[in-house]
């Protein structure tokens, strides 16, 4: 924490990756990033990703590496470039290495309990309802069907590939990664801590995820 209510790498990952699982993935999965100013303002939003952009939207600018929006205190921006206006801002990316996620610590969830699991959890990692059912919106169809779901949500794996630097520097920043991946089984691994995320001021915040195989 570099400073009251920064949170980036918010979650205890200090166990070794157990040495008989080795599991890669190359796909970062619908990242959004909502920003919310105390003020109107313009906003530069650098994405400096270990990989490749597959998807963007507003569109990506190569020269600066990011977006330049005006946001506003609800949440809503206007880019830029082509003066539209924006719920957040969207990427996906390819990364150019190979993760061996760290699945030390975590949560086993039955399949149809996964859209319950993910309300009161990212409720307590301090998502919005607004923030948390678009998030499940788009990861239960995917996750429903699975007899069970072995969920982590990654810190410092993640940040490391998609470092992000926000220009003015916000007061608090909280990066909601998502690794799961489906079970036959259930499995015992050490229930994963959650730290609440307090927002105060200018507040970032962005969730994404990925399936592993």
């Amino acid at each position: 924490m570099t400073k009251a209510g920064y949170i980036e790498n918010f979650l205890d990952l200090e166990i070794l990756y157990p040495e008989n699982q080795t599991i890669y993935s190359p796909i970062d999965e619908k990242p959004v990033i909502y920003l919310y100013p105390e003020e109107k303002q313009k906003v530069h939003v650098q994405l400096d990703y270990q990989g490749e952009l597959i998807a963007v939207y507003p569109e990506y600018n190569e020269e600066t590496k990011g977006w330049n929006v005006i946001a506003s205190p609800d949440g809503t921006i206007i880019d830029t470039v082509d003066d539209q206006e924006y719920s957040y801002i969207f990427w996906e990316g390819r990364s150019n290495k190979k993760i061996n996620w760290d699945l030390s610590k975590g949560f086993i969830v039955e399949g149809k309990n996964t859209k319950s699991f993910l309300q009161k959890t990212l409720s307590e990692m301090g998502l919005t309802p607004k923030e948390y059912n678009e998030f499940i919106v788009y990861w239960f169809p995917l996750m429903q069907d699975n007899k069970y779901n072995l969920i982590h949500f990654a810190g410092k794996q993640y940040t490391d590939t998609a470092p992000l630097t926000i220009t003015p520097q916000p007061d608090s920043m909280l990066r909601v990664f998502m690794v799961y991946k489906p079970l036959e089984e259930p499995i015992t691994i050490e229930e994963q801590r959650i730290q609440p995320f307090q927002r105060t001021g200018f507040s970032v915040i962005e969730w994404g995820g990925t399936t592993l195989k």
